[in-house]
């Protein structure tokens, strides 16, 4: 889908160069030079990731529920697969991160620099919990894959529940209508308090304008859908605005208008972006432990220039692009998880099926009553 690999390419870009205007001692030095992009790119570029949220929510309906009701047999091993295609990049990320974190800290003493991690901190970021039970961050951008799991799980139970009432009341689709009373309670309650912003309901207007977006792009819909979720969104700024629901609404839009229109998948053309939006979420797993180094390095070799150390903002924006294309074609894009338990799984049948050795008994004829128990 062109379109929305253009979207998630310039996004990904955006979130990399925020962290680097927002981290760091490179961007303090070379403030002077260019003081209004440096302060908008720490800012403003952070709310790219309500682009994310909006296209993880718009592809999710389209998995899970093409045409409004659940088509997903078994809701738990789906929402499994999502959290092993999630965590198996991600905790390799986690491992650079501690290493690249190790190097810097060789290097310089910052505040964006995370401390060496204990067991339980390490253990809270594999179950995706670290947000919710307080624990520092490893990485820059790691409470977002936390998130995105909790989103596609409440919309997988959101989608359950519609499909189960469907079944015993009646069989009207209430799919949709659950989905978006979930994001208007997120758009005009939730989503204006931050002390929920370590649960999805928080982003679910954003996600769930996403899935909305998906159904109301249907041709054989009716275009009011898409008016009623742009009046919905109108109504929730209106109440609060809030920039990153204004760029949430926005991208929902045009993806539901990109769709409706045929072009979502045609354009805007280019290998470039397919290439860059392909390999956006490796470039977000990774690009903050390289700009950490980088940072260290040139604090330590040109403390304080400012050119000197806007050009190495320039080399780890560049350095980041070429770890995330690394980290894709070798960690990403390879099933680790399904490699390695397709391979226990073949050492277990084969261990299953191995002859007993001479003298030995088999485990049915020496069992006793102890052991069967």
């Amino acid at each position: 889908m062109a379109c929305i690999d253009a979207l998630k390419a310039v996004s990904s870009q955006l979130i990399v160069l925020h962290h680097l205007s927002f981290y760091g001692p490179m961007s303090d030095a070379a403030h002077s030079l260019a003081p209004g992009v440096i302060d908008w790119l720490a800012d403003y570029a952070r709310i790219a990731v309500q682009v994310f949220l909006v296209i993880s929510g718009f592809l999710a309906a389209r998995s899970l529920a093409p045409g409004g009701r659940l088509v997903v047999p078994n809701p738990v091993a789906t929402v499994w697969r999502r959290y092993r295609k999630l965590v198996v990049p991600y905790a390799a990320a986690i491992v650079v991160s501690i290493a690249g974190a190790a190097v810097a800290r060789g290097w310089m003493v910052h505040d964006s620099i995370p401390a060496a991690p204990h067991v339980k901190q390490f253990l809270a970021h594999l179950l995706l919990l670290h947000s919710v039970l307080d624990v520092d961050a490893l990485s820059a951008g790691v409470w977002y894959v936390a998130i995105d799991l909790q989103l596609f799980a409440l919309l997988m139970a959101a989608l359950w529940v519609a499909r189960a009432g469907s079944a015993v009341f009646d069989e009207r689709p209430w799919g949709m209508p659950l989905v978006a009373a979930l994001a208007v309670a997120s758009l005009f309650w939730f989503n204006r308090d931050a002390a929920w912003d370590v649960w999805a309901i928080y982003f679910f207007g954003a996600y769930g304008a996403g899935s909305l977006a998906f159904w109301a792009s249907d041709k054989s819909r009716s275009s009011r859908a898409l008016v009623a979720l742009a009046a919905v969104g109108v109504a929730a700024l209106a109440v609060d605005f809030r920039l990153r629901i204004a760029v949430a609404l926005a991208t929902a839009l045009v993806l539901a208008i990109a769709r409706r229109g045929g072009w979502l998948e045609n354009w805007p053309r280019g290998r470039m972006t397919a290439y860059f939006g392909k390999i956006s979420y490796s470039v977000f797993l990774v690009h903050f432990p390289v700009c950490l180094m980088v940072n260290a390095f040139v604090h330590h070799v040109a403390p304080g220039q400012p050119v000197l150390n806007a050009l190495g903002m320039v080399l780890a924006w560049g350095a980041s692009n070429v770890a995330g294309a690394l980290f894709y074609r070798h960690v990403e894009s390879r099933d680790l998880a399904g490699q390695f338990a397709a391979h226990w799984k073949g050492l277990w049948k084969a261990l299953g099926k191995a002859p007993l050795s001479r003298g030995e008994a088999s485990p049915a004829s020496s069992a006793s009553p102890r052991t069967e128990i």
